[in-house]
């Protein structure tokens, strides 16, 4: 399991612009290294990234990016949204080999 931070606060008024900061620890192997004994390095790529916001009225995606083998190690997003209501984030990474990923924030609007 890698280790994903994400910052933002926890509590907004209705309304407010909040930033979301999120930072993942993965390789990011293209594919096109070799390794010392001169055999490739097998691609491992975090493709796909997404926040939903869960409000109490279903989850919205608010953000969402696909990822390319040009993104460096260790995957470095920020973003902004609108707090409409108390409810969860959650931030979600998918990759190749398998690779799943997600967090949770609640975040609480007055």
């Amino acid at each position: 399991m890698a280790r994903a931070l994400v910052t933002m606060p926890t509590t907004a008024q209705r309304g407010e612009v909040i930033e979301i900061r999120t930072l993942i620890a993965h390789p990011m192997e293209t594919g096109y290294r070799h390794g010392d004994a001169g055999n490739s390095v097998p691609r491992d790529l975090i493709r796909r990234f997404s926040c939903h916001y869960d409000d109490g009225r279903g989850a919205a995606l608010v953000f969402s990016a696909e990822l390319f083998p040009a993104v460096a190690a260790n995957p470095y997003i920020a973003f902004c949204t609108v707090a409409t209501a108390s409810g969860t984030l959650r931030f979600s990474w998918s990759g190749d080999n398998g690779f799943a990923q997600t967090e949770t924030v609640a975040l609480t609007v007055s």
